[in-house]
């Protein structure tokens, strides 16, 4: 069970392993696109090319639903970034239940956005988990953990494919561990936290904060949905920047551009400074370097940004 890119190598690696996958359960097409045509999710691709039987249910809590569930008499449910809540009786249709990857270490950003969120709390650290899922919130046992550094450079996208990856690889781990009998489940310890979906509200940069929370707002949301300000009216999203030092002697207003080259000030009291932006993205137009932008839409030391 499972929707995103982020599921793929899942799938692939249980099926390298030589594990039989009955059935592929995935979110309905959606639209996408200019034209809004509906796109199946990257993990129906994919099963449709491995020639594996999909399903794509509205909702989990229809009995009918449930029923095609239990009819395949599955050894256990593999599920990731699925997108739907699985209710109690779903939770125990495969004999072994269902086992979910979750890209944090719980209960440290339990929820929908647990990369966004490490990030752009400033977490050293994340990683990523396969639990015994149970009723509520990622709240389930453990079953395997591996620890991931968080570098100063990551984005949501570069931090999204490394857990993909080391979460993939952990699933025949986890499933030799089924067939053996030597799952040891270990309950959740510490006081959880929540990594509640990103609100649009969210992504607008606010120059009063830090060089630093704002290089962790920019990465958490990069590339979706992006973090942006207004220049002149107009919405700028910003993918990738870097704190500075103020250079000496400049009066600083947060939002204020402080040379040519896009180094923008920031912060309020002691906690003045400034942040260069390095790649951008005007509305309606692709992504950018700094430079690129620069030269057609050039920045002066004063000019504004809300």
């Amino acid at each position: 069970m499972g929707t995103p890119d982020f599921a793929v190598p899942s799938l692939a690696e249980i099926l390298a392993s030589g594990y039989s996958v009955s059935r592929v359960y995935t979110q309905p097409p959606r639209k996408a696109g200019r034209g809004q045509a509906l796109r199946k999710s990257p993990v129906h691709q994919f099963a449709e090319v491995m020639g594996i039987p999909v399903e794509t249910p509205e909702s989990f809590r229809k009995p009918r639903v449930i029923d095609g569930l239990e009819a395949l008499n599955a050894d256990v449910a593999c599920v990731v970034a699925y997108g739907q809540i699985l209710p109690k009786r779903a939770l125990s249709a495969p004999q072994y239940g269902c086992l979910n990857l979750h890209a944090s270490l719980l209960p440290r950003w339990r929820g929908a956005a647990p990369i966004q969120r490490a990030i752009m709390a400033g977490d050293a650290q994340t990683g990523a988990q396969i639990m015994q899922m149970a009723p509520g919130l990622d709240t389930g046992d453990v079953l395997l953990s591996e620890t991931v550094e968080i570098t100063s450079r990551d984005t949501a996208a570069s931090l999204s494919d490394r857990l993909s990856r080391v979460g993939a690889g952990m699933w025949p781990r986890v499933l030799g561990a089924v067939e053996r009998g030597a799952l040891r489940p270990t309950p959740q310890s510490g006081e959880p936290s929540y990594a509640h979906k990103i609100d649009k509200a969210e992504a607008r940069l606010d120059w009063t904060k830090s060089a630093r929370a704002l290089d962790q707002l920019i990465r958490g949301l990069s590339p979706f949905p992006g973090a942006w300000c207004e220049l002149q009216g107009r919405r700028v999203k910003i993918h990738r920047a870097q704190p500075e030092h103020a250079p000496d002697g400049v009066d600083i207003t947060p939002g204020t551009v402080l040379d040519d080259r896009a180094l923008i000030g920031c912060g309020t009291g002691a906690g003045l400074g400034a942040i260069r932006l390095l790649e951008l993205q005007p509305a309606g137009k692709a992504r950018m370097s700094a430079d690129d932008f620069l030269r057609g839409t050039p920045l002066p030391a004063g000019t504004q940004l809300t």
